[in-house]
Parts: structure tokens; C-alpha cells; sequence
């Protein structure tokens, strides 16, 4: 017995470098303006490096200290963030144990009820109509053994013959 490999189709072969034929203008538009902007940023930060590594040492420091100072703003809000993010799940964990848990409780408890319904109709509904249709069929089965019931043929023709 040979065994098939698994076929896999040219768009998804590692290494491959070119568009997928199946883009729409769209996306293919959306590709290019990517790379565009990308070879973009790299260009300014590749030039802002060559110019810090080239200009005059004070101008460097006093570059390097704002950046210290966006740096720290950034950290602050990142811790503020934090925080927020942290009364969030405290409010959703309370929620979950305040609200939705007795909601599920009482959604267990209906079902629960459900079931012992179900169960006592069976018990007592059911289970008595299923034995009296089974002593009937006996009761008419006998009578119709003995000769007292004759039989009517329930499979008649649709036209009526």
C-alpha cells in the first residue's frame, strides 16, 4: 500500500516571498502602503541616528533627557492603567459571584424541579395510560381469539375499495 502525502498549496509553503495571486486590489494596495510606511519608519529612525551620533553632545543630552521624561510619563500612565484594569476584574469577579452565580442556582434548581415533574408525570401518567392500552390490546386480542370480536382491517385502500 503506498500512502498519499498531504498536498500543501503554494500560498501556504514556507519561504515564499510573493503576494498570493487570490488578493483582491484592496489588499494588494493594502500590502504596498505597509511596506511603504515601513520602509519609511526605518528611514527616519535610521537617519535620527546618524544625526544624534553626529551633532554636537549637548544637543544629544538634552535629546536623551526628553526621552527620559516621555519614558516616565509613559510608565505613570502605564501604571495608571494598571490600576484601572485591576477595579475591573475585582468588579467582574464580583459580579460573577453576586449575580451570576444565583442565577445559575436557580436555573439548577429549575431544572432540577423540571426533572422530578417529568419523573412523577411518567410515574403517574404515563406509565398508567402505556398499561391500560397494553390490557386492552390482551383484552381484544382474547376476544377476538375466542370469536366474540371480529377484526376490522385497518389497512383499506386510500380510493376506498
Amino acid at each position: 500500500m503506498q500512502e498519499e502525502l498531504p498536498v500543501t498549496p503554494p500560498e501556504l509553503t514556507t519561504g515564499s516571498t510573493e503576494i498570493p495571486v487570490g488578493m483582491t486590489p484592496q489588499q494588494k494596495r493594502a500590502v504596498v502602503i505597509t511596506l511603504l510606511v515601513l520602509v519609511l519608519i526605518v528611514t527616519v529612525i535610521s537617519l535620527a541616528i546618524y544625526y544624534l551620533l553626529t551633532a554636537n553632545p549637548d544637543k544629544t543630552e538634552q535629546i536623551r533627557d526628553v526621552f527620559i521624561i516621555i519614558l516616565a510619563v509613559q510608565s505613570l500612565m502605564m501604571g495608571l492603567v494598571m490600576v484601572i484594569l485591576i477595579l475591573q476584574l475585582a468588579r467582574l469577579i464580583n459580579m460573577i459571584q453576586n449575580e451570576i452565580r444565583p442565577i445559575l442556582d436557580s436555573t439548577n434548581e429549575t431544572v432540577s424541579n423540571l426533572r422530578g415533574t417529568t419523573m412523577f408525570l411518567s410515574e403517574n401518567v404515563v406509565e398508567p395510560v402505556i398499561k391500560m392500552n397494553e390490557y386492552m390490546a390482551g383484552f381484544m386480542q382474547f376476544f377476538a381469539t375466542i370469536g366474540l370480536l371480529r377484526r376490522s382491517n385497518k389497512k383499506k385502500n386510500r380510493k376506498g375499495e
